[in-house]
C-alpha cells in the first residue's frame, strides 16, 4: 500500500516538476504562452497574411463592423505590446488590427529585407491592401510612430486620423548607448529597463538569462534597423508639415528614449496636432500608463 501511494504521488508530481523545469529553462516562452492564451480568452484572433512574398502575423479583435484602427509597434516590439491599451479601444467599439512587423513577433524574418523605417512603412501599406482596409485610423509607438508618419505622408488617402505614441522620427542623435537595445549581460538589461521605465521591476536571474538569449537570436534584425535609422534618411522633420489629417501626439513626460522635447517639436511641425503629456510616465506610456493613455486615444478617435 505504501509503495502504491508513492507511485501515485510520483505520477501526480511529475507533470508539475516538468512544468517547473520548463518554466525555469524557458520562462520567455511560458510568458508568451500566457499572453497568447489571454488574447484568445479576450476574443482576439491570431492570423497571418502574405505581404511582399513573406508571412506577416497580426492580431485582430473588436466588433467586425467597428471603425478600423491599426497599431504599429516599435523596435524589438510585437503586437502584444498593445495589450494594455487594446481593451480601451475595443470597448469603444473599434475593430483593432495589431501586426507584427517583419522581423518581429510571430512574423517571418526575411534575410534580404532592409528593416528600415521606409520599407516597414511599405509593408504596413501592403497589410492594408491585403486585408482590404481602404482607410483607417493609424497609430504607432516609438519606431512604429516613425513608420506611420511615413505611411500618412505618402498615402494620406489611407489615413483618417493619426496617433503617435512616444514616436521616433525627429532627426536627433540619441544621447544614450545604442548597444543597450541588444543587451548582452544582466547589467545592460537593467540599464535598458531603466531607460524604458521610471521604476523598472526586478528581473530574476533565470528570466534575465532567457531574455538575453532571445534578444541575442534577434539582434541582427535590430542592428540592421538601427543602422538604417542612424543614417537619418528616414527622419520625418520634412514630412510632418505635410500632414493634413487630425494628429494626436501622446508622450510620457519623463521619456528617456525619445525625450518629450521631440514630441513638442512634432507638435510645432503639425499645426492641427494635439499634444497630450502623460505625467510620471516614460517611453512605455501605452503599456505602463494605459489608464491615462487609453481614454485620451478613445476621445480623439470618437471626434
Amino acid at each position: 500500500m505504501q509503495g502504491k501511494r508513492k507511485l501515485f504521488w510520483l505520477a501526480g508530481a511529475a507533470p508539475v516538476l516538468a512544468a517547473a523545469l520548463g518554466f525555469w529553462l524557458r520562462p520567455v516562452a511560458c510568458f508568451n504562452g500566457i499572453n497568447y492564451l489571454r488574447e484568445w480568452l479576450s476574443g482576439a484572433q491570431s492570423r497571418s497574411v502574405q505581404v511582399a512574398g513573406f508571412r506577416v502575423h497580426y492580431v485582430v479583435e473588436g466588433p467586425a463592423g467597428g471603425p478600423v484602427v491599426v497599431l504599429v509597434h516599435g523596435l524589438s516590439g510585437r503586437a502584444e505590446d498593445w495589450r494594455a491599451l487594446a481593451p480601451y479601444l475595443v470597448k469603444a467599439g473599434c475593430r483593432l488590427y495589431m501586426p507584427d512587423l517583419p522581423g518581429y513577433g510571430r512574423s517571418e524574418q526575411p534575410a534580404d529585407f532592409s528593416y528600415s523605417v521606409h520599407d516597414e512603412a511599405e509593408v504596413v501599406v501592403g497589410i492594408l491592401d491585403a486585408l482590404g482596409l481602404r482607410k483607417v485610423d493609424l497609430g504607432g509607438w516609438s519606431m512604429g510612430g516613425g513608420i506611420v508618419q511615413h505611411v500618412a505622408a505618402r498615402h494620406p488617402e489611407r489615413v483618417r486620423r493619426l496617433m503617435l505614441f512616444d514616436a521616433a522620427g525627429i532627426r536627433e542623435m540619441p544621447k544614450w548607448d545604442l548597444r543597450l537595445f541588444t543587451p548582452t549581460s544582466p547589467a545592460q538589461l537593467d540599464q535598458l529597463d531603466a531607460l524604458l521605465m521610471p521604476h523598472p521591476p526586478a528581473v530574476p536571474g533565470f528570466v534575465a538569462r532567457d531574455v538575453l538569449r532571445v534578444i541575442g537570436n534577434n539582434a541582427w534584425v535590430v542592428h540592421r534597423a538601427l543602422a538604417s535609422m542612424l543614417t537619418g534618411q528616414d527622419a520625418t522633420d520634412g514630412l510632418l508639415p505635410q500632414l493634413k489629417m487630425p494628429v494626436l501626439i501622446v508622450w510620457g513626460a519623463i521619456d528617456r528614449i525619445t525625450p518629450l522635447s521631440q514630441g513638442e517639436t512634432m507638435h510645432r511641425l503639425v499645426p492641427q496636432s494635439e499634444l497630450a503629456v502623460v505625467p510620471g510616465c516614460g517611453h512605455m506610456a501605452p503599456l505602463d500608463c494605459a489608464s491615462q493613455v487609453g481614454p485620451k486615444a478613445v476621445e480623439f478617435l470618437k471626434r
